[in-house]
């Protein structure tokens, strides 16, 4: 059986220089992927997509107009989706005219694949073109979805089409070379284009991504092959399929998952299905064959998520209320046209006299927490932030260069604005999957499910966090804490390895577990020596 190695720490490391260890966990159930990037044993990002999913982003469609909208210079388009698609005027992309009369080609003779090199390029869109001089009822056109369905909504679409790979995307219908602007290197980004340029083939332009920084020309040769060969299997589906029809699709959805987001510096890929794994080894050597080897089959006995920490940590952080650090919160609310974050001090509020710099901290807290959050929900379009008043322009300069800072490795497009006077900052995202939710309460097991309670997994970290609060904001070194005689036992489990142990040693040792018979399962009480009831309520407790 395998097990998780030891997690590498920055002291393990000859250098000085901080080394951020990353882990991906892959949980595999029959009816949906569960994918967990771990940052420093920290959840990153989150993903969670069902296996019968049949409209991902990506998925190229041969579709059929059902209905005209002049009004918005857009049409619905049908795709097999309950709600239509929609696609605007500007997302037909330049060459449409090509693509269509391509299309009408292909459809007309199903017999003989023409090869794109042998297509004569339209004249392109003008800017200022309407849908109704371009597209008809009843139509037949190629289509890929920009935007998941999302809460009433259909797909969103685009003709301009793309074939995502590790290097390179690749765009039918085009002809220009353009290499990531996070290339900084000039020398670098003329070998690319010189390369990129010599291997790919006619009306096909290229997009170079970032990760083909250094790559090998046999390497993007090979990649380039492979998605070429992609567009021709699409094409043949197009041939043969029937309105509407899926024409091209990931061949796995781990590995569309894990595409976006591998980066060479992964010490570990842990998955829980021998299939997956086969196909995630596969694609891994296939783009990094010096990484094979971090790819690794989870063979243990606990579920996947509960080894890593995943599970307790979605629990803990995509609930409403989340903890930031030195007893700072957030709160995160979800409209239909925004989401919205308050950031509230807690009992920081009374730890510093200067309340300038209290709310400073307070702030920089927050916006750690709240860019690893945009990233964990994958949250989009529109963000509010309300943080603590800053009356100097000096902190709030300092705040929004912070937050600027934090959110510069995110993959997701976005735009930031500096705090207003009341110390909102607006934020936009790109939007393309709906915002990551999931069930972060349970059943009470004290009523039989009538009310709704807390993760009881999240239990003792509770605890933990008022015993921080008694022993370091209120003072308080004597007391009795009294549990159910089920969590004492637990927190007892282990002896000096137990959690009340290490309680005890960052503590102090003036406290006493005490079980009570009295208590519900998930209560407890504070006694002082006097045998006064010690109140632990705090200001999070309201909003949880």
């Amino acid at each position: 059986m395998i097990q998780r190695g030891a997690m590498c720490t920055p002291f393990c490391k000859p250098s000085n220089q901080f080394v951020m260890t990353r882990e991906v966990v892959i949980d595999v159930q029959p009816k949906e992927i569960t994918i967990g990037l771990l940052e420093d044993g920290r959840l990153a990002e989150y993903q969670r997509e069902s296996q019968n999913a049949s409209f991902s982003v990506g998925n190229i469609y041969l579709a059929k107009v059902k209905k005209l909208m002049p009004g918005l210079n857009a049409a619905f388009v049908d795709v097999g989706y309950e709600k239509e698609g929609f696609i605007h005027y500007q997302d037909l992309g330049t060459q449409f005219r090509t693509i269509a009369k391509y299309t009408k080609q292909q459809l007309s003779d199903r017999k003989h694949l023409l090869p794109l090199d042998k297509v004569k390029f339209e004249d392109e869109l003008e800017k200022d073109g309407t849908v109704t001089g371009l597209l008809q009822q009843g139509q037949e056109i190629l289509v890929q979805i920009a935007k998941e369905p999302i809460s009433t909504k259909g797909p969103r679409l685009t003709s301009e089409l793309s074939l995502p790979g590790r290097f390179m995307v690749l765009m039918p219908f085009q002809d220009k070379v353009s290499v990531s602007a996070k290339i900084k290197s000039g020398e670098e980004k003329t070998r690319l284009k010189q390369i990129v340029n010599s291997i790919r083939p006619k009306n096909f332009g290229v997009i170079v991504r970032t990760s083909a920084q250094d790559a090998k020309a046999e390497d993007l040769q090979q990649e380039m092959t492979s998605l070429v060969g992609r567009w021709e299997e699409a094409v043949n589906k197009i041939m043969k399929g029937q309105l509407p029809s899926l024409v091209y699709e990931e061949t796995s959805r781990a590995v569309a998952l894990l595409r976006d987001i591998f980066n060479p510096s992964f010490e570990n890929i842990w998955v829980n299905d021998s299939a997956t794994f086969n196909q995630i080894k596969e694609y891994v050597h296939l783009i990094a064959p010096e990484k094979a080897g971090v790819v690794k089959l989870y063979e243990g006995e606990l579920p996947i998520l509960d080894k890593f920490d995943v599970t307790r940590q979605i629990k803990s952080s995509l609930g409403k209320t989340v903890s930031c650090k030195a007893g700072a919160y957030i709160i995160i609310e979800h409209t239909e046209a925004m989401h919205v974050i308050d950031v509230n001090s807690g009992h920081r509020s009374r730890q510093a006299d200067d309340q300038e710099e209290n709310a400073l901290a307070v702030d920089l807290a927050a916006a750690e927490e709240i860019a690893r959050q945009m990233r964990l929900r994958d949250m989009g379009g529109i963000v509010v932030v309300d943080f603590i008043d800053l009356n100097k322009a000096e902190n709030r300069e300092t705040l929004y260069r912070r937050m600027k800072e934090l959110m510069a490795n995110d993959r997701a497009k976005h735009n930031i604005l500096p705090l207003s006077k009341f110390c909102l900052m607006q934020i936009t995202r790109q939007r393309v999957r709906p915002v990551m939710d999931a069930q972060t309460s349970e059943s009470c097991p004290v009523c039989g499910g009538k009310h709704i309670v807390r993760p009881s997994i999240l239990f003792p970290a509770q605890l933990e966090a008022k015993l921080e609060y008694l022993t370091q904001d209120l003072k308080v070194k004597q007391f009795r804490l009294h549990v159910h005689p089920f969590i004492a036992a637990y927190l007892k489990k282990g002896w000096i390895f137990s959690r009340l142990f290490k309680w005890k040693r960052r503590f102090g040792w003036g406290f006493k577990l005490v079980p009570n018979q009295g208590l519900e399962l998930l209560q407890y009480k504070v006694y002082d020596t006097n045998n006064n009831e010690i109140d632990l309520k705090q200001e999070i407790d309201k909003h949880v």
